[in-house]
C-alpha cells in the first residue's frame, strides 16, 4: 500500500518531517499509517471524503482533547491536527494481546472516559447522544407480530414509556460513540480508546450496557461469560465514583432493552437508516462479523427478558421479549449463542 502521507506543510514544521511511513488496515472511513517522528513511532489518520466526513473529523478531535485530561491517559496522545485535510497525527500504543478477564479493565476505562466530561458538558461542541425513536418501537412491536407473537397489551406503552425515559436520561458523559473490541488498546500501561468519530454526550451507562447486550454496533458481538459481566459492570461503577465522587446514575436495563429495540443496530453503518432491518429479519438472515443478525437478536431478547423480571415499568416488555426468544429458537433451532471470547 502507499506510503505516501498526507501531511502538509504546517504540520511538518510543527512536527518534523515523518519517515519509514506504511499504511496499517482501517475502516472505509479512513486512511491511517504508521510513521516516526524523530525516531518516535506515531499514527496518521486520514478521514476519507464522505458522508458527514466533517463533522465526524470534529467529533473525533473534540473527544480526543477533553479526554486528554484523564491520568492515567485513556487515549493516545493527540500531536497534531490539519482540519482542512482531516488529518490527526496522535501517539503511536503499543498494543497487547487481552487477558482473560479484559471485560473487567475494559469497563473501569470506560468509567474513567466517561468521567472526562461529566460535569462540562458545553465545552466539546459534541452532540448529544440519540436514543431509539417511536418507530423503532413500531419495528419491533411488527415484528413480534409477524413472528407469530401476542403482544402483551402494556407492551407498547412501556416501549413508549422506556424511549422517553432514554432521551431523558440524565449524564453528560464522553461517550464514544463505537467502543468495541478493537477499538479498545490494551497496553503494558491500560487500556487506550481510539476512533472517537461517533463520539457524543450523554449517559455513560448507554455504552456499559454494550458488555450485557452484545457489542451492538461493533462487527464482533460477544458475550463474556456471566461472572465477567458482573465484576466488569462493578468495576465502572468503581471507577466512575473514584473519577467523580459520585454514583452512577441510570438504568442499565433501561439501556439494554434501548438497544434491544434498535433494528440499526443489526447492521454495519453504511447500512444504518436505509431500511427497516427488523422488518428484514424475518425472511432473511444475514452475517456481519461474528454473527447473524437473528443471533443477535436472539441474544438480546434473552438478555432483556431476564434484567425485566420483576421490573414493573417494563413487565410486559421483557415477557414479550422472552415470547420472541422461544419463538425464533424454536423456528430457527439451529442458531447458536454468540461467541464468549472476543476475536
Amino acid at each position: 500500500m502507499s506510503s505516501r502521507l498526507p501531511m502538509g506543510e504546517k504540520l511538518r514544521e510543527e512536527l518534523g518531517t515523518p519517515r519509514r511511513a506504511h499504511r496499517l488496515g482501517s475502516s472505509p472511513r479512513s486512511r491511517v499509517w504508521r510513521a516516526e517522528l524523530s525516531g518516535v513511532p506515531v499514527v496518521v489518520k486520514q478521514l476519507v471524503d464522505g458522508p458527514e466526513a466533517a463533522e465526524r473529523y470534529a467529533r473525533e478531535v473534540a473527544a480526543l482533547r477533553l479526554a486528554s485530561r484523564v491520568d492515567p491517559p485513556v487515549v493516545p496522545v493527540l500531536l497534531g491536527t490539519d482540519p482542512g485535510e482531516r488529518v490527526l497525527v496522535l501517539e503511536y500504543v503499543e498494543y497487547q494481546e487481552p487477558r482473560e478477564d479484559w471485560p473487567v479493565e475494559y469497563a473501569a476505562a470506560l468509567a474513567r472516559l466517561h468521567a472526562a466530561a461529566h460535569d462540562d458538558a458545553d465545552a466539546s461542541g459534541l452532540p448529544a447522544w440519540s436514543g431509539p425513536t417511536q418507530d423503532d418501537v413500531g419495528s419491533f412491536l411488527r415484528l413480534a407480530r409477524t413472528l407469530g407473537v401476542v403482544v402483551p397489551g402494556g407492551a407498547r406503552d412501556e416501549a413508549d414509556a422506556l424511549v422517553n425515559r432514554l432521551a431523558r436520561a440524565e449524564g453528560h458523559a464522553l461517550l464514544h460513540g463505537d467502543p468495541c473490541p478493537g477499538n479498545d488498546m490494551h497496553t503494558s500501561a491500560g487500556v487506550r480508546f481510539i476512533d472517537f468519530e461517533q463520539a457524543a454526550l450523554g449517559n455513560g451507562l448507554m455504552e456499559l450496557a454494550y458488555l450485557r447486550i452484545g457489542f451492538p454496533t461493533c462487527w464482533c458481538a460477544t458475550a463474556p461469560a456471566p461472572a465477567l459481566l458482573d465484576a466488569a459492570e462493578s468495576a465502572y461503577r468503581t471507577a466512575w465514583h473514584d473519577a467523580t465522587g459520585t454514583e452512577v446514575h441510570g438504568d442499565l436495563t433501561d439501556a439494554c432493552a434501548g438497544w434491544l429495540l434498535r433494528g440499526d443496530a443489526l447492521v454495519q453503518r453504511a447500512q444504518r437508516g436505509t431500511v427497516d432491518h427488523l422488518g428484514e429479519l424475518p425472511y432473511r438472515d444475514w452475517e456481519w462479523g461474528t454473527a447473524t443478525a437473528r443471533q443477535r437478536l436472539v441474544h438480546r431478547l434473552r438478555i432483556v427478558s431476564r434484567m425485566t423480571t420483576g421490573r414493573g415499568e417494563l413487565t410486559d416488555l421483557g415477557r414479550l421479549a422472552m415470547a420472541m426468544c422461544a419463538t425464533m429458537l424454536d423456528r430457527w433451532p439451529a442458531l447458536q449463542p454468540l461467541p464468549s471470547r472476543r476475536p
